[in-house]
């Protein structure tokens, strides 16, 4: 039977204020009776000015702010957020900050109001939670494009106590609005740009490359987006060009990588994700950087699997057309290396800090957290994912 697009249902009704000066336009946005509790990462939205200008532009008679939100937001943190809510009465949220501190809210809002253990809302971190009936309202302001949290349904949270990495999704924590501003782009390093711009591109990958099934539509967009991050990529990591065009395609291709317009209707592999989740437990590498260091690996190892999508993605995104199937293959896998090392990449393990002793332990924590029938077929078993690892670390790209 020939493959083909599945049935699907998309809703996402996340308002998008995309362009400069929009922070000023809160108000039009927050309703006026409502208590706001902002919050925050780290020091950035200080420095920069950022938070200033979000408190001015809320004429509501309370505001609070709750800081400290991680690069990877734990659990034991966002619960201290929740208590602040309830004793202080707060309830509307506004998040300003990269999708770390989006998630966050995203989980903070929905624990605030969850009827129980607010852990039981990711269950064992495999799908199994209980369903989360409601959450407290919120908006965002992005300052970092890389996850598309700001337009999904879906937060990563991190347990301390656990050492896991685990995810919830509904319907009930997409965001009211979010602010796209792509001047707020200009303040961020090199490093976090080229993770933001690795993260899009390897959101794009996993729900692109699978097997055909015909979803020309979806592939169309994100063989388009792929395009636009691989001619951007390196003038976006040079913080030395400030081109307001180059940073607002940057961040509207990180939201639309995510948002799931490109999954419906059609398979998708988050695998890399798991197995790069594993290695930020282990050693807290940047969400990103274990992306690239996984992601060539698994092109390698499951080129059988992917082998019509990747033939698809060397002629369609590389344009790479002579040669044999596998010689087209062969070459847009060293392209794709070639471009992440163009933004400063790492595209093995040992650039993240994983030695061949860790691999056990990567392996035993996928098991652990139910990852051990992934990929868009199921198939990729934990001996297939040690395979991957090791490629990672001892292939010489």
């Amino acid at each position: 039977m020939k493959p083909e697009i599945s049935d699907f249902t998309f809703y996402n009704p996340v308002k998008i204020l995309f362009g400069r000066n929009k922070i000023e336009q809160l108000d039009k946005h927050i309703p006026s009776d409502k208590k706001v509790l902002i919050l925050y990462g780290g020091g950035s939205v200080k420095r920069f000015g950022t938070l200033d200008r979000v408190k001015q532009a809320l004429s509501h008679e309370t505001v609070g702010e709750f800081g400290g939100i991680e690069a990877n937001p734990t659990f034991e943190t966002c619960m201290q957020a929740v208590e602040l809510i309830k004793e202080e009465g707060y309830d509307y949220l506004l998040a300003v900050g990269g999708g770390s501190v989006i998630d966050g809210v995203k989980f903070i809002a929905a624990a605030a109001e969850f009827d129980g253990n607010p852990s039981d809302i990711f269950g064992k971190g495999v799908g199994a939670g209980k369903p989360v009936q409601s959450a407290l309202p919120f908006g965002t302001i992005l300052t970092l494009p890389a996850t598309g949290t700001e337009m999904n349904e879906t937060s990563v949270i991190s347990f301390k106590e656990m050492k896991a990495k685990v995810s919830f999704s509904s319907w009930e924590v997409f965001p009211k609005f979010s602010i796209l501003e792509p001047e707020l782009t200009y303040t961020l390093p090199k490093r976090q740009l080229a993770n933001g711009i690795t993260d899009s591109f390897i959101h794009i990958l996993e729900q692109y490359l699978t097997y055909p099934v015909g979803g020309k539509v979806q592939d169309e967009f994100a063989e388009g987006l792929l395009r636009i991050l691989i001619e951007i990529g390196p003038d976006v990591v040079d913080e030395s060009k400030l081109d307001y065009n180059l940073r607002a395609n940057f961040m509207w291709t990180a939201t639309l990588a995510l948002n799931r317009l490109l999954s419906r209707g059609v398979p998708g592999d988050w695998s890399t994700h798991a197995l790069g989740h594993e290695i930020t437990v282990l050693n807290n590498t940047d969400h990103a950087r274990t992306l690239s260091a996984i992601m060539p690996a698994v092109m390698t190892v499951r080129k059988l699997k992917k082998w019509d999508k990747l033939v698809q993605y060397a002629e369609k995104v590389w344009g790479i057309l002579d040669g044999t199937e596998e010689e087209k293959i062969d070459a847009a896998i060293l392209k794709t290396i070639i471009f992440f090392k163009s933004i400063d990449m790492p595209v093995n393990l040992s650039e993240v800090n994983v030695q061949e002793e860790d691999i056990d332990t990567l392996v035993s924590q996928l098991e652990a957290h139910g990852n051990d029938s992934i990929s868009e077929r199921g198939d990729q078993t934990l001996d297939v994912s040690r395979e991957i690892y090791r490629t990672a670390l001892h292939k010489n790209y």
